[in-house]
């Protein structure tokens, strides 16, 4: 079982400092919720957002989003040889079942991620299909069985893929990290998790395409295409 985690994603709930601010208010109106029972997002709360920490990485469930479908929809999780989680920012860890039909529209993502930081899970009864719980990467890397860490970085060693993935997976079932920010390094102490760095291209290139640079290059390996 091969594992892929949306790393440090930017995803999360308003903060509190920001719950009065009008682009904020005027945001969850438009929703129907309360500030406190929405997705941070730069697209609506800019203005909010531009004087915080670490702003320019944050309020981007849209890359989650994207990354997801690419992954969800790969032959690699519809022949069941791969397991998919989130690590977010503030370390929280969201498990994703494999068969989850995500929704085609992205407000109605929104709205399951608005449900699952509130109750815990997606649907709140029955099988879940996304839990949530606290924890860091590090948790994942402990307690996920792989045969090595892989990281992909832009600041990696360059590697053809072609070639990287088929003789990656000779060594066993590997735990890859793709980063789920718009900009910027991991974190240092996410940096010493892994055993390899790697990067697929000369320049920094969207979540949501190493994913599907990367399954595409598992499933050739495992003859799957």
């Amino acid at each position: 079982m091969i594992t892929i985690v949306i790393a440090e994603a930017a995803l999360e709930m308003v903060p509190k400092e920001l719950l009065n601010h009008p682009s904020v208010t005027r945001a969850a109106e438009r929703k129907g919720k309360k500030p406190e029972e929405t997705l941070l997002d730069i697209s609506y709360h800019y203005a909010a957002m531009k004087n915080m920490e670490n702003w320019d990485r944050r309020g981007r469930p849209d890359i989650t989003y994207l990354t997801l479908l690419n992954l969800l929809e790969r032959p690699l999780n519809k022949t069941g040889q791969l397991t998919v989680y989130v690590h977010t920012l503030d370390n929280y860890i969201l498990e994703i079942d494999r068969e989850i039909n995500l929704p085609r529209n992205y407000a109605r993502f929104q709205g399951l991620i608005e449900q699952l930081f509130e109750v815990g899970r997606v649907p709140p009864l029955g099988k879940p299909l996304m839990l949530l719980k606290r924890g860091t990467l590090e948790d994942i890397v402990k307690n996920v069985s792989h045969s090595s860490t892989i990281l992909l970085t832009e600041k990696g060693k360059t590697v053809r893929s072609g070639d990287y993935f088929p003789e990656l997976l000779k060594k066993g079932d590997p735990l890859i990290v793709i980063g789920g920010f718009q900009r910027g390094e991991f974190s240092k102490q996410n940096l010493k998790l892994a055993d390899e760095k790697i990067s697929l291209y000369k320049d920094a290139l969207d979540t949501w395409i190493i994913a599907s640079m990367v399954s595409h290059e598992l499933e050739r390996a495992k003859g799957i295409i």
